[in-house]
């Protein structure tokens, strides 16, 4: 089969474009042409067609989709900084998806259309953790990413086209230290899936589009990749040698993110199985690539590098500098904690 790629240059874009050259399909990777994309997909040149560009750009879709019998679409603009700018996160991943979904609808009705939303449409799940396909769709307030995932899956669905949606869990590849991590609370379920598996997902879906079509689904690792924000945490700081003990409770958000566990991540499993991660795994995979330098000099400077993260902690800026709208966004209108 001809498979366009969009986004081919994010952890999980190139994990399934490494998946994907091992098929016999042929293969064409899209993504914007910054230096960091273009090193990273250096590699595949003489395995797939490599094409630097915007899903907003609706001549070059129309001749991308033209050639295509499936569109793996997961460019868009991700937190943090979909937040921060979000007429830029509205301009591609609501404009983006509209124009690949037009350029369908004009030059290749019979393409399929696999679209990567986000767990983030269901939005605050703490009192009710548990998720299913049909669920209320109710963005946390500033969410802008969210709200751009479900206009785009509404443009999907209103186009007539053929396609499946995956709304994807908490997708896990080497972590990063992030501003969003206090936006979290420590009490939210989260249900991970690790890159690979999520890339196998997307691969496998091409020999089952009759299956998927018209349909939407979680996409998550299952019960063996279910935990506690606070647990996760816990096992990532070991590992990075960093102790979990220093973290204050009260960087951390008590309500308005998301994530939760997948009622029905089995549904999509039984169709495509691609759940062979779990948590044990995971952590595994993290361990392995982290040096031990790195764990020595961690582990000899946790209380500093820790002080160093919390001073990044959004909700507890919000708290320090009184902004009441802020306050109210994280804490709700409840007293913050102060204890550790």
């Amino acid at each position: 089969m001809r498979i366009l790629l969009t986004g081919a240059a994010g952890s999980v874009g190139y994990e399934t474009l490494r998946k994907l050259v091992g098929t016999d399909n042929i293969i064409t990777a899209l993504d914007i042409p910054t230096r960091k994309n273009k090193r990273r997909l250096r590699a595949f040149r003489s395995q797939a067609r490599i094409i630097y560009g915007s899903v907003n750009d609706a001549s070059l879709m129309e001749e991308l989709v033209q050639s295509a019998d499936v569109v793996i679409h997961l460019a868009a603009v991700i937190p943090p900084l979909a937040d921060r700018k979000p007429e830029l996160a509205e301009q591609v991943n609501i404009g983006g998806t509209e124009t690949i979904v037009e350029a369908i609808k004009k030059c290749n009705p019979q393409s399929f259309l696999v679209f990567s939303s986000s767990v983030s449409v269901y939005g605050d799940r703490l009192k009710n953790h548990w998720i299913k396909v049909g669920d209320p769709l109710a963005p946390s307030e500033g969410d802008f990413y969210a709200a751009t995932k479900i206009k785009a899956e509404e443009a999907i669905r209103a186009s007539g086209i053929r396609h499946t949606i995956f709304r994807f869990s908490a997708i896990m590849g080497r972590p990063a230290t992030d501003p969003l991590m206090f936006h979290m609370p420590l009490e939210t379920q989260l249900e991970i899936a690790s890159v690979r598996d999520t890339a196998e997902a997307l691969v496998t879906a091409v020999t089952k589009l009759e299956e998927l079509d018209g349909h939407t689904y979680n996409l998550g690792g299952g019960p063996r990749c279910r935990i506690s924000y606070r647990e996760f945490l816990k096992r990532m700081f070991h590992i990075y040698g960093l102790k979990a003990d220093f973290l204050h409770e009260r960087a951390f958000a008590k309500r308005n993110f998301h994530c939760g566990w997948y009622q029905d991540s089995d549904e999509l499993e039984e169709i495509l199985h691609f759940q062979h991660d779990d948590l044990e795994s995971y952590f595994a995979s993290v361990q392995k690539e982290i040096p031990w330098i790195v764990r020595f000099f961690t582990r000899l400077f946790s209380r500093p590098i820790i002080y160093f993260l919390t001073r990044k902690s959004e909700p507890l800026l919000a708290k320090k500098e009184n902004d009441t709208k802020l306050v109210r966004r994280f804490y709700g209108n409840g007293k913050v904690s102060s204890g550790c």
